[in-house]
């Protein structure tokens, strides 16, 4: 579409390889200067917080961290990537960490679960290295009729909700499929519960219909100046009780027992 070329940032007009590490320190810059993108993130890192309310003295780990800043909002948190980033703490692969088993208060993820090729061995790892107790927070697109409309006429990215759960071979920034999340905890939640009985689903909730949107996100120009954010979350917050048909994010929290 010529209006999406027109909005497109003339820095990214030319990427063609999402998995150039350059490429998510560029999107660490775009987060920093858009106001409306910013204040989204700090959000999404307010709702770690609200799963973790006390997180001095936890071992907390972001993984995907990428060109985030959830140090500025949780300072104990180590940050790690697959990619060989200069500005995450630690570079490993989510199917195979570094942590030594039962030593790990949460994981938190933005974005991230939709990319993991092989969930299952993530879910694995994750009940590894977990304290009981631990949590797994992610935030990850919705499956509600706007999202659906969104990310499969306006992303990059493939949102099927058909598929199964294993992604296949591709780079692990560019290759994903936004629909897993909720193929994983909503379409096979019974299987989930069954393989993993021991990752409680705490809690999924929809929210953000309008924020990412409007700040054009990691590639469009910002639709609103920045001082309007404040206008924008009251407007979301009006829409709460749409969330399951607007929401294009949703918050999923699980913990691992102690059986």
């Amino acid at each position: 579409m010529k209006i999406i070329q027109w909005l497109k940032l003339p820095e990214v007009r030319d990427i063609d390889n999402l998995d150039d590490p350059a490429v998510t320190l560029l999107h660490g810059e775009i987060i920093q200067r858009k106001g409306l993108l910013k204040n989204t993130y700090i959000d999404f890192y307010k709702e770690f917080l609200k799963a973790v309310p006390e997180p001095q003295g936890k071992i907390l780990v972001e993984l995907g961290s990428g060109g985030g800043f959830i140090k500025e909002v949780i300072g104990n948190v180590t940050t790690s990537d697959i990619l060989d980033l200069p500005n995450v703490d630690k570079v490993f692969s989510a199917v195979e960490m570094p942590f030594d088993r039962d030593s790990v208060d949460a994981f938190f993820m933005i974005d991230v679960l939709h990319h993991i090729a092989h969930p299952r061995a993530f879910f694995r790892e994750a009940l590894r290295c977990l304290k009981a107790g631990g949590k797994v927070v992610m935030i990850e697109p919705a499956n509600t009729p706007w999202s659906r409309f969104i990310y499969r006429n306006f992303h990059h990215e493939a949102f099927d909700a058909k598929s199964s759960w294993e992604l296949g071979k591709g780079g692990p920034v560019s290759h994903g499929n936004g629909a897993l999340p909720w193929i994983i905890f909503r379409r096979d939640r019974k299987v989930f519960e069954d393989e993993f009985p021991c990752l409680r689903i705490v809690r999924i909730r929809n929210h953000t219909p309008l924020r990412y949107l409007l700040s054009g996100g990691l590639t469009l120009r910002q639709l609103l100046p920045s001082f309007t954010y404040p206008v924008v979350k009251a407007i979301e917050y009006a829409l709460t009780p749409l969330r399951d048909v607007l929401g294009m994010f949703q918050t999923i929290e699980v913990e691992k027992s102690g059986r």
